[in-house]
């Protein structure tokens, strides 16, 4: 077994004590991160004389001997070893001998491993990032599509007013947007290197911390060397900004599956993107929906999984925080997953204008606009409120639309109806002429604007 740690001990770990002890087996995937702080670190030591610019520079060679045999597959991780840190650092010792025992002078697995999080969650953030800017092109090429593509938008999953199809995506990009200002404020916020914090208390050698937090791209380094090893704010806040984008993934496949069904057939999915059944010849499932829809759930519970763990923990490290890691890589692997397959299922869907249209045209959605019609005549908005419903009532016994009626029917209600209600109803004129700033008339303006934003 190797590990970092044994001369305070006379005898051997026991080995359902290592197995349950080791974390090589899921931190394997830090090494480069390891080996990039390693590599800083080493060459702070020697800038600040704590080791010889010799060793310094053996120490380099061989983390990057090192690097190179793990990435092309001639160094295999070795499950003997405790933990990503012991793996890398028998591995040194074994290449250059005696000068790699002096890496680990003046710091501690503890901000070792903080270090590595850090570093591995900032790039987590920014491969989640361009994922997300990704489907925002894709979001806006569907929009730009279907500025025409007149459809009706729902409350309570009830028709309710006509809008097009791009003022709808609209809304998605709109949470896209959040959820890329919601990593960039993270990142800001965890940019602050925590190596050199030692075990919880510093160390008595002269390290010069802002040097290694310049070097691997950091602010500065933290300020508390307690917070700095026992801090897993970061990925809370990482987890829960993820659990966010992947709610947003989930609402939107929930409406592709509803518009997929049947009774709506408002897209056609790819091929690429859908499976069949075993015995039903006939069916195509809309599964990459449903399976991000169902993955959802499963980021929650890293988050709370996370929260719980850190929820009793007195300072300054814990082992408990070892449970940090595999709820992390979890949910960085759903939410990467799960972004690059909804913008391909997106990218390749078929919408069918014509049956969105009829959808819009039946159910009554341009009621609003036919007591607006009303309101323009002069009437009182709530007396035309009571007309449009009466009317509505009369459209239902004759199972037909409002449009759909002859002008005389419509003066039976009221007298202020006149040949200019057909086109002030008309599906085009309810959408277009809502040009309140956000509204769907507006739509091509609010393209611009989310262009200059991603």
């Amino acid at each position: 077994m190797a590990v970092l740690w044994g001369g305070r001990f006379t005898k051997e770990t026991d080995d359902a004590v290592f197995a349950f002890n080791e974390s090589l087996s899921f931190d394997r995937r830090l090494y480069k991160t390891d080996i990039t702080g390693s590599l800083a670190h080493a060459e702070m030591l020697g800038k600040q004389g704590i080791i010889s610019e010799k060793e310094a520079s053996d120490i380099k060679e061989g983390l990057l001997s090192i690097l190179k045999d793990i990435e092309s597959g001639a160094l295999e991780f070795d499950p003997k070893c405790e933990d990503i840190h012991s793996f890398v650092e028998a591995n040194l010792i074994k290449r250059i001998g005696d000068a790699g025992k002096k890496l680990h002078t003046g710091r501690s697995r503890n901000d070792q491993v903080a270090l590595d999080m850090k570093i591995y969650t900032r790039d987590e953030i920014d491969t989640i990032d361009s994922l997300l800017k990704e489907l925002l092109n894709v979001l806006l090429k569907q929009m730009e599509k279907n500025t025409d593509t007149y459809m009706p938008a729902f409350t309570h999953l009830q028709k309710a007013q006509p809008t097009n199809l791009a003022h709808y995506l609209g809304a998605y990009a709109e949470m896209f947007l959040r959820d890329k200002d919601r990593l960039k404020d993270i990142r800001k916020r965890l940019n602050l290197s925590p190596l050199g914090a030692g075990a919880l208390c510093g160390t008595t050698y002269n390290l010069d911390r802002d040097f290694v937090a310049e070097k691997l791209g950091f602010d500065t380094a933290t300020f508390n060397s307690m917070d700095s090893v026992s801090d897993r704010d970061y990925l809370i806040e990482t987890l829960s900004a993820i659990s966010i984008i992947m709610m947003h993934l989930s609402r939107f496949s929930e409406e592709i599956i509803i518009w997929n069904s049947n009774e709506y057939r408002f897209v056609e999915i790819d091929d690429a993107y859908s499976t069949g059944s075993s015995i039903m010849p006939q069916k195509k499932n809309p599964d990459i929906a449903e399976l991000v829809r169902g993955k959802t759930g499963r980021t929650y519970g890293d988050l709370i999984s996370l929260l719980t763990t850190m929820k009793g923990l007195p300072l300054a490290y814990n082992k408990d925080m070892q449970e940090d890691k595999e709820v992390a890589f979890d949910s960085f692997d759903t939410v990467k997953d799960c972004l690059h397959l909804f913008a391909g299922m997106l990218d390749t869907i078929t919408f069918n204008k014509d049956v969105m249209a009829v959808s819009a045209m039946k159910g009554f959605t341009n009621a609003t606009d036919a007591a607006d019609y009303l309101v323009k005549k002069g009437m009182p908005f709530r007396d035309a409120h009571s007309v449009i419903g009466k009317l509505v009532l009369t459209c239902i016994d004759k199972n037909c639309a409002i449009e759909d009626l002859s002008l005389d029917e419509l003066k039976e209600l009221s007298e202020l109806f006149d040949e200019d209600v057909y086109d002030a109803i008309s599906l085009k004129t309810c959408v277009e002429r809502r040009m309140t700033k956000g509204a769907p008339g507006e739509i091509i303006d609010a393209i611009k604007h989310y262009k200059d934003l991603i």
